[in-house]
């Protein structure tokens, strides 16, 4: 076995080992207060349920507008509040398969839209009594999910693949690429809402200033770092401590609000049973599909992309073909900024909204696609990206939604222990 290929299990290990704790930390933090969730949103709904003036505990309330979804149980008093990102409508929906039993939603429905007015808030009451209870279809909402998932598997995949060909090309675990993603969000809504551009010119502008920062980073940072010597340990420090720079440089900047894209608010059509996108959604998976297709030509059928796949295989030897390993390398970098920040302005719709810190809430699933897929292999974190996705999606009809991540992060650790190269990678690399 090849020092490389021992490296590449550690590293599998390594990362295994962070998402576990991380995601874990965060599942336990999210759900320490049942019955409040998203404390940390601008605006809330909020309300109590409870039977003939007594509360009741435990009852699950599901939120959802957009593509933004929480649920929350009521507390021992019966109330329960659920922070939201806009003013937006927003369906509430009392999930009666966890009131007593014979007790229903009498009056209303068991689903409701509310809308933030004057105030940061709006409260949302159901009248509870005896009843028969309506139940929605399984099968309905799997396949809404499912198509959820894979809309936000194809966003995830953007970020994971250009990950993936900086950790194949340089052996760089670089934690700055969330703010990568964050950079591509606030370009587009500079260029969008400040300027003002079309939105169609001002994605494309952002994709490619996000692009011109890979180019400057690699100039500026990395290569002058790699040419000192420094060690793979060194360097992700450094990436470390410039993803926290960066990140509170924007949190200075554009404060801790929420900022919006234009279109964001776009009316969802219905499609099958609950299953409805807007065209926003719809353009957000055409996009992201014909940018892998189109990712995928540059990476088997021309001279770059196969030079890049050389370097990933085996550097010393691409170096004595006569690869320009460095040239190389600067490609990769301006690729993966570019599909980076595409990633943060489909993210930005799905959320929806801008954040300073929304590229550092999808981190750990950007690592943890990289890592199934198999380490240094695009094609890998593609597929792992996709299969995040549709665990992160379908698994909040089993668990709580403040535990998706946790979900499929806990599927992410039990595939690796049978295949610890991850789906698509190598058990070694020759060399």
């Amino acid at each position: 076995m090849t020092f490389l290929s021992r490296s590449l299990k550690l590293s599998n290990l390594f990362f295994a080992t962070l998402l576990v704790a991380l995601l874990s930390v965060a599942g336990l933090g999210q759900s320490a207060s049942a019955d409040e969730v998203g404390t940390d949103q601008p605006y809330a709904i909020t309300g109590n349920v409870k039977l003939d003036g007594e509360p009741l505990s435990g009852v699950r309330i599901f939120v959802k507008g957009g593509s933004y979804e929480a649920e929350t149980v009521t507390g021992a008093d019966g109330r329960w509040f659920i922070g939201i990102p806009d003013t937006n409508p927003y369906t509430v929906t009392l999930d009666e398969t966890t009131l007593p039993e014979g007790i229903a939603v009498v009056e209303g429905g068991a689903s409701d839209e509310v809308q933030i007015g004057k105030s940061d808030r709006v409260v949302k009451n159901f009248f509870i009594g005896e009843g028969v209870r309506n139940s929605s279809g399984g099968v309905e909402q799997f396949f809404t999910r499912l198509i959820y998932g894979i809309n936000f598997g194809l966003m995830l995949g953007l970020a994971a693949v250009g990950l993936s060909l900086v950790f194949g090309t340089t052996g760089l675990s670089n934690f700055a690429h969330a703010e990568m993603v964050t950079f591509g969000a606030l370009m587009a809504f500079l260029f969008g809402v400040v300027l003002p551009l079309p939105i169609w010119v001002a994605i494309p502008l952002a994709v490619i200033v996000s692009g011109a920062s890979g180019w400057l980073l690699d100039s500026g940072l990395w290569r002058p770092l790699r040419r000192r010597g420094l060690g793979l340990v060194q360097l992700m420090i450094v990436s470390i401590g410039l993803s926290l720079t960066v990140r509170y440089v924007f949190q200075f900047f554009v404060g801790g609000g929420t900022l919006q894209l234009p279109g964001f608010d776009a009316p969802k059509i219905p499609i099958f049973g609950t299953l409805a996108l807007s065209v926003i959604d719809m353009a957000s998976m055409g996009i992201s599909l014909a940018v892998i297709l189109g990712f995928a030509w540059w990476l088997m059928g021309t001279k770059t992309g196969k030079a890049t796949r050389a370097i990933s295989d085996n550097p010393d030897l691409a170096a004595a073909s006569g690869i320009d390993v460095e040239k190389v390398i600067r490609t990769v970098w301006i690729v993966a900024a570019g599909l980076a920040g595409l990633a943060g302005v489909l993210w930005a719709y799905f959320r929806p909204g801008i954040k300073w810190d929304m590229g550092a809430q999808i981190l750990l699933l950007i690592f943890a696609a990289v890592t199934l897929g198999g380490l240094g292999t695009a094609f890998g974190a593609l597929v792992g990206a996709i299969v995040v996705g549709i665990l992160v999606e379908t698994s909040s009809m089993i668990i709580p939604s403040d535990l998706k991540y946790v979900g499929a992060l806990v599927v992410l650790v039990a595939i690796l222990l049978f295949r610890p190269q991850g789906l698509l990678g190598r058990k070694q690399r020759i060399g």
